[in-house]
Parts: C-alpha cells; structure tokens; sequence
C-alpha cells in the first residue's frame, strides 16, 4: 500500500457506508408481515465493535432504505449515526461534520452505487465493494476484494485498523492512545486524572451522583468504580460470617451484594456521566463482571493489583478489544512481565496502560517508590506510564506526575469518616480539586526545556546587570 494512501488512513476517524449493497447483499427478503427485510453478515457487524475498540473509529450509516431492520442492526451495533431514507448525502455528511466537529478529510466512505458519487466527492477516503458499479469502482481510493454484505466492509476495517497501528508505530515517539470518548493519555498530554469511587458510594446511587458532581467541579478526567460477582470473589468460607454494617448485621456475602451496583445504577451512572461530559470506568475483578460491563461502552478497563495474575479475567477484557490498565501493587518483577507478555501475545499493538502502585491503604510515604515510575517506562518503551496511590496528602502524587506518570488514580470520598473500608485512604472534595489544580499547574510550569528570556524578566534585567547583551540593549 502506498504512503500517501497510509497517510490518509490513519487520518480517519469515522466510516460512513452506504446499507444496500454494502452491509447487506443488496437481495429483497419479506417477514411473514410483508415488511422488508436484510441479510446482514456477522463479519461486517463484527467490523464495526473492531474499528471501536481498536481504533477508535465511530461508523454512521447513510441509506435510502427504510427498513426496520436496518434501525434495529445499528442499534445492536451501537451505531447511533443512522440516517434512513436519505435524499440529500451531501447535506447529511455537512450536519455530521459540524455536529461531530470533523473536517472531511476525517472521514471514509464506502459505497457501490451512483447515488454514492456525490458524497464520494467531499471525504477524505473511499472505499467499494468487489460487485460495486464499475464506473464507481473507477474513482475509489480502494476496491475491496469481497463482495457487499459478504465482508467487504470488514475488509475496509482492517485496513483502517492496520494502517492505524503502522502510523502509530510510526509516530512512536508519541506514544499516546485516544480512549473512545476522545480523551487521549500518554507523554505530551495533560495527566488523565481519574478518580477512584471505587465502593465508596455504599451502595448508593445517590451518593455516586454526588462524587461524579464533585469530580466534574475537581475538572477531573474521569471517574472510576468497581465491579465484583460476590458469589464468584468471596471465598466461601466467608460468605457466612457475621458483619455490623449500616443496613444492620448481616453476612458478608449479603453485605457485598448490598454494596455491588446492578444493571440499573450502572444505567443511571451511563446516562449521568454523558450528560455531564465525563468519562467512566470500572475495575472489574471477575469474568462475569466483564460479561456485565459489556452493555455499557466505557471507554477502557481497570484491573485491580490483586488481579494481575488472573489470566482468563485479563484474556476476557482482552477480547472486548478496549484498552487495558493494569495496576502492579503486591506484583514481584516475574508476574508483571507475565501479565504485559500475556497482553502483547494477544496482540502486539493492543491499547496498554501500567500503572505502579503499592498495595497498603494508607500507604506509608517510604513505601510508595515513585522512582518506579521511571523503571517501568524504560523497561516498557511505547506503553503509557501511570500511577495509581493509596498515600493520604497530594503532595507525592504530583510528584509522580513530574517523575513522568502519564495518568493517576486516587481514591475519592465525600468524608473519610465515612463507614466503609476506602474511606480513610481517600481524597475528599476539596483535595481532589487542588490535586487537580496543582497537577495542572506543575504541567504549565514544566514548560517545554528549552532556554528563553522572558518579557517579564527585561525590566530586572536593564535594572540589575552591569553588562547587557547587545540584542537586548534596545
């Protein structure tokens, strides 16, 4: 493949396709109704979760057709760009650019008809199916080798998916991942900040909301929980033992299941966190929770220190395709290199975050070994670095920002008083908004290393020196 066509590849950041004749075989089917119905194939449907989660990719589809199984595939598929009955392309793709604030060259195409000709015009890559019309065929940057709805769409993907993974190999210097939600973490971008709810909202939705609104006003990045199968992470011989908590005395494994979010909080959570343009995320600890979190499109997943050497959970997030963030508290050298080999086996490129991390709530300062930090971006050259701290004070967290920690976690808290296990290791409203504030303003004041006189500084200058260089005398 050509540079030039590479270039344009890895430029896109979303597929617009034609529906007949391109994510279906363009055939007429009818429902026992008389409605009109498509054939769709799984390997195109499989192509767009790819594109979302290994590239960061979003697809829209742009249709004449009217069929309700059109609405219903994208809706499985979580395509919420779809416009059916289209008349005017063209128009479409200008609202889509303005809303989505892309320029056209962002954007791919994939058609196989001449109503596809005039769009095909203002994108920036287009692509057709093998059976397209040949005077289409005639002007795309790419024919795919497989027919309409037989995985020619598929085929674009992996193109946009390779050529993706060859810029970003390319740009290596970088080193930075774009999460689904737009934010991107790695050298060079501010410190994606997260803080950690984890199971400090005692099993209410209330109280979560109230974190989330005081992580927004912290201006923080994201917030995070954690999501456990009781019956799968408490030990057995555990379930039957007698707890005091604030619904009264009950056993621990009713305890955990009064503490764990369902489908109907984690809904809420969803709806609240988009409305208030903050990302979200769990731990999860277990396969199932996985299986869980899978209705929900969080942009990566958090494996929790004590999960580091649970090979099918890790394999389980690996094959949702989202990023993975794996933190390496209670880990020797031998079971990090496990982990991070188990990932790259995968798949080389996969989307990985480390994050160090020592496993005591609070953890002592002498403990903390922030130097790590920069152990593990040499020993990991193209894998972000971050850190994730127990500590109380902020103080050592900024400083793992400066040591290099291209993310951080701290647990969050309304009070530290509160009941609960986390608590007392958390950070309260008020210091998360100052760690924040100062993590932000050491970024600033990092400044770009190279040697300058200011503005500022000429009047001290005229003032003070005795000798002034001549390009400054004026």
């Amino acid at each position: 493949m050509g540079s030039q066509v590479l270039q344009k590849l890895s430029g896109i950041r979303l597929v617009l396709t034609d529906c007949d004749g391109v994510l279906t075989d363009a055939g007429v089917y009818y429902g026992a109704s008389g409605e009109e119905l498509k054939k769709f194939n799984i390997r195109d449907g499989m192509a767009v979760e790819r594109l979302r989660n290994l590239a960061g990719i979003d697809t829209g589809i742009i249709t004449g057709e009217l069929s309700p199984s059109v609405a219903k595939r994208a809706e499985k598929l979580k395509v919420t760009e779809l416009h059916l009955g289209a008349k005017d392309k063209p128009a479409i793709l200008k609202d889509i650019l303005e809303r989505l604030k892309l320029n056209a060259s962002e954007v791919a195409y994939i058609g196989d008809d001449c109503n596809d000709q005039q769009i095909m015009e203002l994108v920036g890559f287009t692509a057709a199916p093998a059976d397209a019309l040949s005077f289409v065929k005639e002007q795309v940057d790419y024919v795919c080798q497989a027919k309409g709805g037989e995985g020619a769409f598929r085929e674009l993907a992996e193109l946009l998916i390779d050529a993706n993974r060859k810029e970003s190999q390319f740009q290596s210097i970088s080193k930075t991942y774009k999460l689904s939600s737009g934010q991107r973490i790695g050298p060079g971008e501010p410190c994606y900040i997260i803080a950690e709810i984890g199971i400090n909202h005692n099993g209410s939705l209330e109280i979560a909301k109230k974190l989330i609104d005081e992580a927004v006003a912290a201006k923080a990045s994201a917030v995070k929980f954690q999501k456990r199968t009781p019956e799968i992470c408490v030990p057995k011989d555990q379930w039957e033992i007698m707890r005091d908590t604030p619904w009264g005395r009950m056993s621990y494994i009713d305890y955990k299941r009064k503490t764990e979010f369902g489908v109907v909080e984690y809904a809420a959570i969803d709806q609240y966190c988009r409305e208030l343009g903050i990302d979200w995320f769990v731990s999860t600890w277990d396969v199932e929770a996985v299986n869980f979190m899978e209705q929900f499109d969080t942009p990566l997943y958090k494996l929790a220190s004590a999960s580091l050497t649970d090979f099918p959970l890790i394999k389980r997030i690996l094959f949702t395709g989202k990023p993975l963030m794996l933190s390496t508290g209670m880990s020797t050298y031998k079971e990090i290199e496990d982990a991070v080999d188990l990932v790259k086996k995968f798949d080389p490129e996969y989307p990985l975050f480390i994050a160090h991390s020592t496993s005591a709530y609070p953890c002592k300062p002498e403990e903390l070994n922030l130097r790590m930090i920069n152990t593990l971006a040499k020993k990991y050259p193209g894998v972000p670095i971050g850190y994730s701290g127990h500590e109380t004070g902020l103080a050592t967290t900024v400083a793992a920002v400066t040591l290099g920690a291209t993310f951080v976690e701290r647990h969050f808290t309304l009070d530290r008083a509160m009941w609960g296990s986390d608590h007392a290791a958390s950070v309260e409203p008020q210091g998360l908004a100052r760690l924040v504030r100062d993590i932000r303003d050491v970024e600033i004041a990092a400044g770009d290393g190279i040697k300058k006189v200011y503005e500022s500084e000429l009047g001290p200058m005229k003032r003070l020196r005795v000798n002034i260089s001549p390009e400054y005398k004026s």
